[in-house]
């Protein structure tokens, strides 16, 4: 027997395509107000509206940072290799492949000499879109290098980190880069060389745990995520619910982590300022009322110095209060 069936087809009208990203209008991901290009680039970045910092690309960071025309690369012929032949979903000389053309970038730091405010310093910036910053046995033979620059040309070391930690694909080699830049900055100590670290979102794992946070002064921006392991997997991890705000960089300078928060806007006036008090100050063109002709010694650089001075005056001080000579005390 013959059943006949009946299929009523209806036609849809065609779906209004989505407007291509580009054409979208840019919005900030924070507090979702209109941007225009224009004017986050002349913000350096920064929305104008609520403050948020965006992550920004280790060129652009020099750009921000060095003096026009005096950026001098350093350790720029280095290229990661894939010394594991390591393979996950994709093939490691893939990503690094991919991460090189989408970037213009052969690794995940940029180092180089240049002048800061007219300033000497060995500059080194970090670009989380490589490989999400990580470190790898190049980034630390380049960090290493910039060390050595610094030694050999007596200037000051400014590192701007923004890193996922350590490269997986590289193992174990990754993780010594720990050891290695560590190594580095106790060279740097025994020359008595300044070291600021400008901390950005995000700086986590084995770079946070390494040299990012060894240096003389800790910068950070703000709202930067500053931890070595993310938030998520520490409340798996602990099943407690961490408090507002963990990790970023107000909470660790609340808590002694990091020693200043500082905008971008104000950050290359920053490291200049503290450059020329960790390298003794600046000379005054007005006469000071007393001469000092104290020499304190160099011992162990310019905070070493700064807490002889206090221990003698605190000493001088001690000595009047229980009865000692007059002359004995420090005049100043």
């Amino acid at each position: 027997m013959n059943k006949r069936v009946t299929v009523q087809i209806t036609e849809k009208e065609p779906a209004v395509p989505e407007s291509p990203p580009e054409t979208q209008e840019p919005r900030c991901s924070e507090c979702a107000a209109p941007l225009i290009t224009a004017q986050l680039e002349a913000a350096l970045g920064v929305c104008p509206h609520c403050g948020h910092h965006f992550p920004v690309s280790a060129t652009v960071r020099v750009a921000q940072l060095a003096d026009p025309d005096t950026w001098r690369e350093v350790a720029g012929d280095l290229r990661p290799s894939d010394p594991l032949d390591f393979y996950d979903s994709r093939a490691y000389v893939d990503r690094l492949a991919e991460a090189q053309l989408e970037t213009g970038l052969s690794e995940a730091m940029l180092t180089g000499v240049c002048r800061l405010a007219g300033r000497r310093v060995a500059l080194g910036v970090m670009d989380f879109r490589f490989l999400g910053g990580s470190m790898g046995s190049v980034v630390g033979e380049r960090f290493s290098q910039l060390v050595a620059a610094a030694i050999d040309e007596a200037v000051p070391l400014v590192v701007v980190t923004a890193s996922g930690g350590a490269r997986m694909q590289e193992g174990i080699l990754s993780l010594m880069q720990m050891a290695k830049t560590v190594v580095a900055l106790d060279m740097l100590a025994d020359h008595s060389l300044p070291f600021i670290s400008v901390l950005t979102h995000p700086t986590t794992g084995g770079v946070l745990a390494s040299f990012a946070t060894l240096a003389d002064v800790i910068l950070a921006e703000p709202g930067a995520l500053l931890v070595f392991a993310g938030p998520r997997v520490i409340e798996q991890t602990t099943r407690e619910k961490l408090p507002p705000g963990f990790g970023r960089s107000e909470s660790g300078l609340a808590h002694g982590q990091i020693d200043l928060v500082v905008q971008r806007r104000d950050l290359k006036r920053q490291i200049a300022q503290l450059l020329a008090l960790l390298e003794g100050g600046v000379r005054c063109d007005v006469e000071p009322v007393r001469p000092d002709t104290e020499v304190v010694p160099r011992g162990g650089g310019p905070l070493a110095q700064a807490a002889a001075r206090a221990k003698k005056l605190a000493l001088s001080s001690r000595s009047w209060l229980f009865g000692g000579d007059s002359k004995d005390r420090d005049p100043t």
